[in-house]
């Protein structure tokens, strides 16, 4: 893939945050997008802001057949999927004395099984057409871990994991992981520890804007073929995270 124009995107996580600013960054750039979320509304206002060259579904990231679908309805718009931005996650930030086994679960379930049903849903067709580019989104987390986070760097240390070992085992398919650290964004709204949540305010007071991860996607993307970016770590200017 050199360039974006006219080429098909998916990405998860669509309608706010670095989902959003991708759209916007990738739509600008000429790309085809089939962007999906559980929250339709912020899909369907980008759908009428960008026109024909962006179409929407209902994505639920946890559920395999929900995804598939997703896929489905991409090539039958479409004709052709030429790269996937795994871009949904969670991060119900909380110490593991507090043991919070269902913000556990719903971390696993998006942050994991949400990339692995991405994968498995494109990567058939990467296989047959021998080209494609999968695009993870982790964390900065993925590389290192601080106190209230471990679940949640768990799960980003998995992405970094999981899209190494893609890499690895495809010549013709490019793999990328691109880790930002502090954004401001939704991310971290579910958090219900109250002094985690404040303890997230004061990162945040150092932080990027999601523009800044959106054009590191595309770099990512528009590298002539033969090349892969495989990892881009982006952190606001003198932030520990």
């Amino acid at each position: 893939m050199t360039g974006v124009i006219d080429k098909t995107i998916l990405i998860t996580g669509a309608s706010s945050g670095i989902g959003e600013a991708t759209v916007r960054e990738l739509a600008k750039a000429g790309a085809n997008l089939f962007i999906g979320a559980r929250r339709t509304d912020g899909l369907e206002a980008l759908a009428k802001e960008f026109g024909p060259q962006i179409a929407w579904r209902e994505l639920d990231v946890t559920d395999a057949a929900s995804f598939d679908a997703f896929a489905d309805a991409a090539e039958a718009r479409f004709g052709r999927i030429d790269a996937l931005i795994n871009n949904a996650g969670v991060m119900p930030l909380s110490p593991l004395a507090a043991v919070k086994r269902d913000e556990w679960t719903k971390m696993i379930d998006v942050n994991i099984h949400g990339v692995l049903n991405g994968i498995a849903a494109v990567l058939p067709r990467f296989v047959a057409q021998q080209a494609g580019h999968i695009v993870n989104v982790a964390s900065v987390g993925a590389h290192i871990v601080v106190p209230s986070a471990a679940v949640y760097c768990g799960t980003k240390y998995a992405v970094w994991a999981i899209t190494e070992g893609l890499r690895q085992e495809h010549d013709d398919i490019r793999a990328t992981i691109i880790s930002p650290g502090v954004v401001a964004t939704e991310l971290g709204n579910d958090i219900s520890d109250p002094q985690v949540a404040a303890n997230l305010g004061v990162w945040r007071k150092k932080s990027l804007h999601p523009d800044a991860i959106a054009r590191a996607i595309r770099y990512a993307l528009e590298q002539p073929e033969g090349v892969d970016v495989n990892e881009v770590i982006v952190r606001p200017t003198a932030a520990d995270m």
